[in-house]
């Protein structure tokens, strides 16, 4: 077991004491902080990375002591700035590491992603999703959840209308052709980016195969507003928070931006790479 997980384990033992200590059981809490029964459960169980500041909202509602509360931040602070293996976070269940992504989407109001292998999740269909959990459960033999975690990303994608939210999204158009889904699928999902572009606080960007880069297209990366950065690799999932750190990606996400391309451009490169589909036989 690694060292993060043993943390996670450790500190998710502390927290249900204090409920327990509390006289509450995991539904009266969730109650209380007006979350999901499941997340209670997820955290004290270790399938869940908690917040500092779902740690101060916990702290409260048991109303535990403020050295207590001191220390259980400090532990929090430390699994967050973590570089956690994707092998053991799939462990926990895929469906677990898409709670885990809703709910640092939900405190956050700016998302800027750079996704150069996959369609970013958010904007993903179904059946697309599908395909990729698929390989995801092969490639890190992760338990049989996959109509669990499809259902969560779903639901992940109700955050996109809402309207005090902002989104900010770039693939290279290689990402619209990889076929990691069959053909029909792959239509599928090019409607749906297009109908992604329409959507006001919603910008999505295409940088062209013609188009000059800015730099090398090494690995995606997610700017949660200025606080952290998630930066997945093939074995890691790295959540960074240094400031520099996340400077540095904003400044690489705003070159990206400077050569995509936007709305009626965007849907041009999109509407292109559906009639090459067009023209291959089904699978």
């Amino acid at each position: 077991m690694s060292g993060f997980q043993q943390a996670r384990i450790d500190l998710g033992v502390r927290l249900r004491h204090l409920r327990e200590a509390a006289h509450l059981s995991g539904k009266d809490l969730a109650e209380r902080l007006k979350w999901q029964a499941s997340k209670v459960s997820r955290i004290e169980n270790a399938r869940q990375t908690i917040t500092e500041e779902d740690i101060a909202q916990w702290a409260q509602a048991v109303q535990a002591a403020p050295d207590v509360v001191e220390e259980l931040v400090e532990q929090a602070s430390g699994l967050l700035e973590r570089q956690d293996s994707w092998r053991q976070r799939h462990r926990s269940g895929l469906a677990a590491v898409q709670e885990d992504i809703r709910d640092m989407e939900a405190r956050t109001t700016l998302l800027r992603a750079f996704e150069p292998g996959v369609v970013i999740g958010l904007l993903q269909t179904t059946e697309y999703a599908r395909s990729v959990f698929t390989r995801i459960k092969r490639l890190y033999q992760a338990p049989d959840e996959i109509d669990a975690a499809i259902r969560v990303r779903m639901q992940r994608q109700d955050i996109l209308y809402d309207q005090s939210r902002r989104f900010r999204f770039i693939v290279p158009e290689a990402v619209l052709r990889y076929r990691l889904a069959p053909l029909d699928v792959m239509r599928g999902q090019l409607d749906r980016l297009l109908a992604v572009t329409a959507l006001p606080n919603v910008e999505f960007g295409v940088v062209p195969f013609e188009t000059p880069l800015p730099s090398a297209l090494l690995n995606g990366f997610w700017i949660y507003d200025d606080d952290h950065v998630r930066v997945p690799t093939r074995t890691r999932d790295l959540l960074l928070r240094d400031p520099e750190d996340v400077a540095f990606y904003a400044r690489a996400f705003e070159e990206f931006c400077a050569v995509a391309a936007f709305r009626e451009d965007a849907r041009s490169v999109i509407v292109r790479v559906l009639h090459d589909f067009a023209a291959q036989p089904g699978d």
